[in-house]
C-alpha cells in the first residue's frame, strides 16, 4: 500500500521499521534483537529467528511486510492462530487476509484477486494449501515481499506438531529465489535448530538466538498430594480471576476436571482432540474471548493460541521433556507481565513417564534421546537449586545467579543425606523379588504387616520395619527421587514393579552416596495476581518487568480503575466480536492505571497505541479515565 497510506512520513534518519513500529503499533523502539533482524529481512536477507515466545516474534515479519514492496505469505500451521492474528492486525488498519478452509469459494477468490492486485500486505496460509499447484501458480503472478515460517519447529521428525508439508517449503526458495524468508520457532533445542536450517534450505540463513529466558514467569513445582485441592487451592490464592491453561495427559482427565472446577465455582472448559470440532473451536473462541477462562487441555491445545495474558500455565502432568515443559509453561504472560508455571508431579507420573518410554516401539538411537530427555525432566522436578538456571542449562544458556523467581529460589529446599534410606528402600526391591510397587514397599519398610505383606511372608524380612523413622509421604519422596535418578527403573513387562539398575546396586554396596531433596510440607501462598497489580505502580513506560515480585502496591482507586479500563475493554469486544487483548493488552491498561492521561495527546504516547487504535478506542478509555479522576 505504500508507506504514506500507512503511517507518517519516515525520520529524519529515515528508518522506516521504526517509523512503522511507533505509528502503527504504537511501541518507541525495538526489543532485544528485533530492530536488527527486521532490517535484515527488508534489506533482502534470510534468517532463521529463534525467540522465546512473548518475545515479539511475529513484529519480525509483520514490519518488513509493512516496508517491503508487494503481499508477505505467512506459512502458519494452524487455522485460529491466522484468524487471531490477522483480527489483530486489521485493528491497526494493516491490509491482512487468511486462506484456509474456513472461507467458501467465492471468499477465497477474492482474497487471491487482492493478492495480484497488491491490494494486501499479509496473506497466512496454511502449508497444506501452499504447496498446491493452484497456489504456486497463484504465487508466480503476485509481487511478493517475503516468506515468513512461522512454528518452523513442525519440520521436526519427532516434534508432536508435525506437519509433513513443512518439509516441502524449499520449493518456495527454488521458485523465488530473490525473495526473502524469514523462519520463526520458540523451540530451543539445537537438534530441532539444525533440523530447521537442513530441511528448509536455510543453511546460510544468518541465525539469531535470543535469550530463552522469561523472567517474568515464577517457575513451581509441588509433589502430589490431592491434586485437585491442590490446583484449586493455587488458583484461589493466585489467580482468582486471571485466564490460565491447565494441562492434563489424558483426554477423560481433561474433561473430568474441567466439570469439577466448573462446580467449584471456576469457569472452565474442556480441550482435546477427541472433541467434535465445532466444540473444540467454540470453546477456544470462547477462551480467546473472556478475560477469567480456565482452558483445561490437551497438548492438542496451545500451539495457536496468541492470548498475551494468560497468567498461568498448570500442569496436572508433567509432560515428556523439557522442550515440551518450555513451550507450554510459555504460553502464559506473553504481555511480559507477571506470570506462573506450577506443575504437580509424584510417583505416579515418574514411573507412567519411564513406562510409556520403555513400552515404545522407536528405534534404540531415538529411545536413547527420549530417555536423556526425561532425564533432564526428571532432574529438573526434583532439583533442590535455581530452577530456571536448570532449565536454561540444558538449551546451552548459563544464567550466572539464581534467578530468585522460583519456588527454590524463593522457598529453599533442605537437602539431607539419604544413602542409608536409599539403601533400606533398594534392599527391600531386593529382598521382595523386584515384583511390587511403592505402596508394598513402604508398608514392608514400616513395618505394617498388611494381609498382603503376611500373605507373601514379606514380614519375615530383614527389611520388615527397618524404615519406620520416615513418614509414608517421606519414604514415597525417596522412592520418587530413586526413580527419577535412575538407581530403579519400572518393570514394564512385568506388574509394574521397581527393579534396581546397574546404578542402585552400586548404592546398595556401600559404593555410592545419595543426596535427597526434602518435598516443602505446604506451599506459601504468593499471588501473583497481587504481582500483576504491583507490576504497574510506579512503572515507567517502556521498562521491562522486573523479576520477583513487582513494585508497589495499587490503591483502592487505581484498582477500581483497573477493572473499569477492563470492563470497557471487554465492552468493545464483545461489540465487534474480537477478543479483547486485540483491542489492547493488560500491559498498555496498566500503563492507563499508572499514567492517567486525560487527553488523546496524552493517551497517544501509551505503549500500544498506534494511529488507528488512537482514532477507535482513545475517547472511550478516556472517558472511564475521566469518571474515577
Amino acid at each position: 500500500m505504500g508507506l504514506d497510506s500507512l503511517f507518517s512520513p519516515p525520520s529524519p534518519e529515515g528508518d522506516a521499521a521504526l517509523e512503522a513500529l511507533r505509528s502503527v503499533f504504537g511501541y518507541e523502539s525495538f526489543r532485544g534483537h528485533q530492530g536488527e533482524i527486521i532490517r535484515h529481512v527488508i534489506a533482502g536477507n534470510d534468517a532463521l529467528v529463534l525467540m522465546p515466545t512473548g518475545g515479539g516474534k511475529s513484529l519480525c515479519y509483520q514490519i518488513p511486510a509493512l516496508v517491503r514492496r508487494g503481499v508477505a505469505v505467512v506459512v502458519s500451521p494452524l487455522i485460529a492462530l491466522m484468524r487471531d492474528q490477522v483480527t489483530a492486525l486489521r485493528q491497526l488498519g494493516v491490509r491482512a487476509a487468511f486462506l484456509n478452509s474456513s472461507l467458501d469459494a467465492g471468499e477465497a477468490r477474492e482474497v487471491e484477486r487482492a493478492m495480484t492486485r497488491g491490494e494486501l500486505d499479509l496473506v497466512y496460509v496454511a502449508p497444506e494449501r501452499l504447496v498446491t499447484p493452484r497456489f504456486l501458480d497463484l504465487l508466480d503472478r503476485t509481487d511478493l515481499a517475503l516468506f515468513a515460517l512461522d512454528e518452523a519447529h513442525c519440520v521436526s521428525q519427532w516434534g508432536h506438531d508435525f506437519r509433513p508439508e513443512y518439509l516441502q517449503l524449499s520449493i518456495l526458495h527454488e521458485r523465488h529465489p530473490t525473495v526473502p524468508r524469514i523462519a520463526l520457532t520458540a523451540t530451543a533445542d539445537a537438534q530441532t535448530r539444525a533440523e530447521i536450517a537442513e530441511k528448509l534450505g536455510l543453511t546460510e540463513a544468518r541465525v539469531f538466538l535470543s535469550s530463552f529466558d522469561r523472567p517474568n514467569i515464577t517457575y513451581r513445582v509441588v509433589a502430589k498430594n490431592s491434586e485437585r485441592q491442590q490446583l484449586l487451592a493455587y488458583l484461589r490464592d493466585n489467580h482468582p480471576e486471571d485466564a490460565g491453561i491447565v494441562y492434563c495427559m489424558s483426554r477423560a482427565k481433561v474433561e473430568d476436571v474441567a466439570a469439577w472446577l466448573s462446580a467449584q465455582g471456576r469457569e472452565a472448559l474442556p480441550y482435546h482432540a477427541g472433541l467434535p470440532p465445532e466444540v473444540r473451536e467454540a470453546n477456544q473462541d470462547l477462551f480467546l474471548k473472556s478475560e477469567g477462562m480456565v482452558m483445561v487441555a490437551t497438548v492438542a491445545f496451545g500451539m495457536g493460541i496468541d492470548k498475551p495474558n494468560v497468567r498461568f500455565v498448570a500442569h496436572l502432568d508433567p509432560p515428556k521433556s523439557l522442550e515440551a515443559y518450555y513451550q507450554e509453561t510459555g504460553r502464559a504472560g506473553r504481555d511480559g507481565l507477571p506470570a506462573s508455571a506450577w506443575m504437580a508431579y509424584g510417583m505416579s507420573d515418574v514411573v507412567g513417564l519411564r513406562q510409556l518410554l520403555e513400552q515404545s516401539e522407536a528405534g534404540d538411537a531415538h529411545r536413547r534421546v527420549e530417555r536423556g530427555k526425561l532425564e533432564a525432566l526428571l532432574g529438573f522436578c526434583e532439583t533442590a537449586h535455581c530452577r530456571r538456571q536448570v532449565l536454561l542449562n540444558y538449551f546451552g544458556e548459563t544464567l550466572a545467579e539464581p534467578c530468585g523467581n522460583c519456588d527454590t529460589c524463593l522457598e529453599p529446599v533442605e537437602t539431607w543425606d539419604g544413602t542409608v534410606a536409599a539403601q533400606k528402600a533398594l534392599s527391600a526391591v531386593y529382598r521382595t523379588g523386584q515384583r511390587y510397587g511403592a505402596g508394598h514397599l513402604i508398608d514392608v519398610l514400616r513395618g505394617n504387616a498388611t494381609d498382603k505383606v503376611v500373605q507373601q511372608q514379606h514380614d519375615r524380612l530383614k527389611t520388615f520395619g527397618v524404615g519406620n523413622d520416615l513418614s509414608k509421604a517421606e519414604w514415597q519422596s525417596v522412592f520418587r527421587q530413586l526413580v527419577a535418578a535412575g538407581f530403579l527403573t519400572v518393570d514394564v513387562e512385568g506388574y509394574g514393579g521397581f527393579r534396581l539398575t546397574d546404578t542402585g546396586v552400586t548404592v546398595v554396596k556401600g559404593g555410592r552416596p545419595v543426596r535427597l531433596r526434602k518435598d516443602p510440607v505446604a506451599e506459601k501462598r504468593r499471588g501473583v495476581r497481587d504481582s500483576l497489580r504491583r507490576s504497574a505502580a510506579g512503572r515507567g513506560r517502556g521498562e521491562g518487568v522486573s523479576r520477583g515480585e513487582g513494585r508497589g502496591t495499587l490503591s483502592p482507586a487505581d484498582d477500581a480503575l483497573w477493572h473499569a479500563l477492563r470492563a470497557c475493554r471487554l465492552e468493545l469486544a464483545r461489540d465487534q466480536g474480537v477478543p479483547p487483548y486485540v483491542i489492547f493488552h493488560d500491559s498498555t491498561l496498566l500503563e492507563m492505571v499508572a499514567e492517567r492521561p486525560l487527553d488523546r495527546h496524552a493517551f497517544a504516547r501509551l505503549p500500544g497505541v498506534g494511529a488507528r487504535k488512537l482514532d477507535l478506542y482513545a475517547d472511550s478509555f478516556l472517558e472511564v479515565i475521566h469518571r474515577h479522576a
